[in-house]
């Protein structure tokens, strides 16, 4: 169920203080499902704060956040969402199978059928190209393959919202080629919805559409191909840019 909206994740006034701090700054911002955002903008800009927002694991959270129709953090959207991490979140001294298995189990402990959750887990391993690897230890894989499990477990649910956090850092173009085809098949074929952030821009041609963030605020919130054509620019990079000198060009005037 989403909010009466229709949105998959909409905030109005969400800030986030650390300390004497302010993180987020009173975001207002939505998340049309059964597509992909790109959360895009600087290392340090609040990006991860606001996915762990929206995951429902940030502390000192104020204003309003509703994900999936439920106030972030609900218990009821553990099992409707899919959170991946920078860092990877597997279990070094199992293999890559008994990773999915284990977490595949947590997910549905209920489930009778053991059939049914090899099916799942053999389904997430095929969706990430870890089929090769299933036997091999987590801890003996490399940081992108490492990565790579993680977003399996994340897969392993059917999740109705993906929330990714930098999911393509360490892997080569390839892999990120292939990991953009699956995100986008999954919003295809399975109508999830998919928060993804990056810090790097060419990746912000692969998404339906991107919330620029800097320094805890979003500078934009509109299609790849709007932002271009608003600033007059030829890449979502420049636009970013052209957003930035903006932003910036009335503190200069004041000065």
């Amino acid at each position: 169920m989403m909010n009466s909206s229709g949105a998959a994740v909409r905030a109005h006034g969400l800030t986030v203080r650390r300390g004497d701090r302010t993180v987020l700054r009173g975001l207002d911002l939505t998340v049309q499902p059964g597509r992909i955002t790109g959360l895009l903008g600087p290392s340090g800009c609040g990006k991860s704060t606001l996915m762990r927002a929206i995951a429902g694991t940030q502390a000192n959270v104020t204003g309003t956040l509703d994900v999936l129709g439920r106030p972030a953090g609900d218990p009821t959207l553990r099992a409707r969402i899919g959170y991946v991490t920078q860092a990877p979140s597997v279990y070094d001294d199992l293999t890559v199978r008994q990773n999915l298995d284990y977490f595949a189990a947590v997910l549905d402990p209920g489930r009778a059928r053991r059939d049914a959750r090899r099916e799942t887990v053999a389904r997430a391993l095929t969706d990430v190209d870890l089929s090769s690897h299933a036997d091999a230890l987590a801890g003996r894989l490399s940081g992108g393959q490492r990565s790579r499990v993680s977003l399996a477990v994340a897969l392993l649910g059917a999740p109705e919202l993906l929330v990714l956090d930098e999911p393509t850092v360490g892997l080569d173009p390839v892999l990120r080629r292939d990991l953009w085809n699956l995100f986008h098949r999954i919003t295809a074929e399975r109508g999830a919805t998919i928060l993804v952030s990056s810090h790097v821009m060419d990746e912000a041609e692969r998404c339906h559409r991107l919330l620029l963030m800097r320094d805890g605020e979003i500078l934009a919130d509109d299609t790849p191909d709007a932002l271009r054509a608003r600033t007059g620019s030829e890449t979502v990079e420049a636009a970013f840019l052209h957003l930035v000198d903006a932003a910036d060009a009335p503190q200069e005037s004041a000065r």
